[in-house]
């Protein structure tokens, strides 16, 4: 037994030092791949581990509460905001997380970058209809924002896509910011949505850039124009009373896409400021005049918009202290000067002097064109500027003051297809004498920020908007039931209107 147990024991002992000796070997361990610094194109920059392409993320977070509106950065110009009644909302909030991701590789062909934004929202909606009966109930919510927006659509959330584009040898592919716009769109000093300039809202496109050194660059572009160029192409004779009193002067009678707007810009950027001219052609291309091909249809005609802007830095009122300045004109080319950001047709309501009538209201359209059937397009002339002025108190406050002016201008054919169409639907007090379908609309306001850590802002904007209408004064309209603002059938003045907006913001950037 004594000579079986030690054998045993000695046989475990040999076996538990072999298996020592096992573990004590060295064994390589595996290489680790930290992140490195890229210091080439600026700060935030990081190789992504085992590659030679850098990365920076970026993006922001925001809270907007508006008041006296439907939509988040826009008046109460139409639909239930412009009803103001018991379905127009008081107050309406959005909140966003905004997320950027930016990659630059360094070829022997130059660097290719890639851009990403995108955006997950979630907006307060309004109620849709004519009370609450159980007839014509309040029965969902719906945004009065123009499509493509991404604000004050459905209630809930909402995901967005702002740009995804490649730059490579000087062209640029995908959806990047139109090089027909400025560099502040249509903020020149504010956050509201002002008329008379291209919007900021990215498009699709094919774009070369030649860049002469010393920040002087030429752009030509391709850019897609459903949705961010495209306004109303308007057959009058399909125009129908509940059309015409919210101002939609026409059936929309778009055809599918031909041509895609062509933009050639001239940019000089550098310290001073900038200045920038850019040019737009724009196709108008109609569908049918009825119900099917064999009712013909009018010819395609291309409209173009031509813009100047003007940006100075660092004034001598305060460093940091700026001007922006945009002007444009286009004929046939409407978004050019009321953006897609923006609604296009308008009716807003309010109080009336004008014995037997029950309220007043300001009508209003922006078109491309307008025909009717058997005729050819009639194109619209538009134009407008808007500007902003920033001083900084100190590094932690500043105030701006800003205002946008734009103009619809109908060619004397058009206004005969739209006030024959006017007059004859609904019951203007004036005739045809008093139908004048032009109209301007401005915008103004003040702005004052306040930094009080980097990156973290909180905002207060005031902003008076004007919708001035050229129908004869005391023109009396009849109107068919508006269920969908609750608006009875009755008669109506119509009338110059206006609205008082006041935003307010929490955003911090990273």
């Amino acid at each position: 037994m004594k000579l079986t147990k030690g054998l045993i024991l000695g046989s475990a002992a040999m076996f538990a030092g072999a298996g020592a000796q096992a573990a004590d070997l060295p064994v390589k361990a595996k290489p680790i791949e930290y992140v490195k610094i890229c210091s080439l194109y600026g700060a935030g920059f990081y190789y992504i581990p085992g590659t030679d392409t850098c990365i920076k993320l970026g993006g922001y977070l925001r809270a907007d509460t508006v008041f006296n509106t439907h939509g988040d950065l826009d008046a109460p110009n139409a639909g239930l905001g412009g009803a103001r009644n018991r379905l127009s909302n008081y107050y309406t909030t959005l909140a966003r997380q905004d997320l950027q991701i930016d990659t630059r590789t360094a070829t022997e062909y130059g660097v290719v970058r890639t851009f990403a934004e995108m955006v997950f929202t979630w907006s307060s909606g309004a109620y849709s209809g004519a009370g609450t009966t159980g007839v014509n109930g309040s029965t969902a919510y719906n945004g009065t924002n123009p499509a493509g927006s991404g604000r004050g659509t459905v209630a809930g959330g909402a995901l967005g896509l702002y740009y995804a584009f490649i730059q490579f040898a000087g062209f640029t592919f995908g959806k990047a910011e139109s090089q027909f716009r400025t560099p502040w769109g249509e903020y020149p000093a504010n956050n509201f949505e002002l008329p008379g300039s291209a919007g900021w809202d990215p498009v699709n496109q094919i774009t070369y850039t030649a860049d002469f050194g010393q920040g002087i660059t030429a752009s030509f572009s391709a850019q897609d124009q459903v949705a961010h160029d495209q306004g109303n192409v308007w057959n009058v004779s399909g125009a129908t009373a509940a059309g015409l009193a919210t101002g939609t002067y026409g059936a929309n009678d778009l055809g599918a896409t031909r041509a895609p707007d062509l933009i050639a810009r001239v940019r000089v950027d550098q310290a001073w400021g900038l200045f920038q001219a850019s040019f737009a052609a724009h196709d108008n291309h109609p569908a049918y005049y009825g119900a099917d091909e064999t009712t013909g249809h009018p010819d395609d005609k291309w409209g173009w918009a031509g813009q100047l802007a003007l940006s100075i830095k660092n004034l001598p009122t305060g460093a940091g202290d700026s001007i922006n300045l945009t002007g444009v004109y286009a004929n046939g080319a409407s978004r050019y000067v009321f953006h897609d950001y923006m609604s296009n047709t308008f009716a807003m309501y309010g109080g009336t002097g004008i014995a037997g009538a029950y309220q007043s209201l300001g009508l209003a359209g922006a078109s491309d064109s307008v025909f009717v059937t058997g005729s050819g397009q009639q194109l619209t002339t538009t134009f407008g500027f808007n500007g902003g002025y920033t001083h900084n108190w100190d590094p932690y406050w500043n105030t701006s003051v800003f205002g946008g002016w734009a103009a619809v201008r109908y060619s004397n054919t058009a206004k005969g297809y739209i006030c024959g169409a006017f007059v004859g639907t609904l019951a203007l007090s004036t005739g045809f004498a008093g139908c004048n379908p032009d109209f301007n609309y401005a915008a103004v306001g003040t702005k004052t920020s306040w930094t009080p850590l980097k990156n973290l802002t909180f905002t207060g904007e005031l902003v008076y908007q004007i919708l001035d209408q050229k129908y004869a004064g005391a023109s009396t309209v009849t109107l068919p039931l508006q269920s969908s603002v609750a608006k009875p059938a009755t008669v109506y003045e119509l009338k110059d209107q206006h609205s008082l907006v006041l935003l307010l913001r929490a955003q911090r950037n990273f």
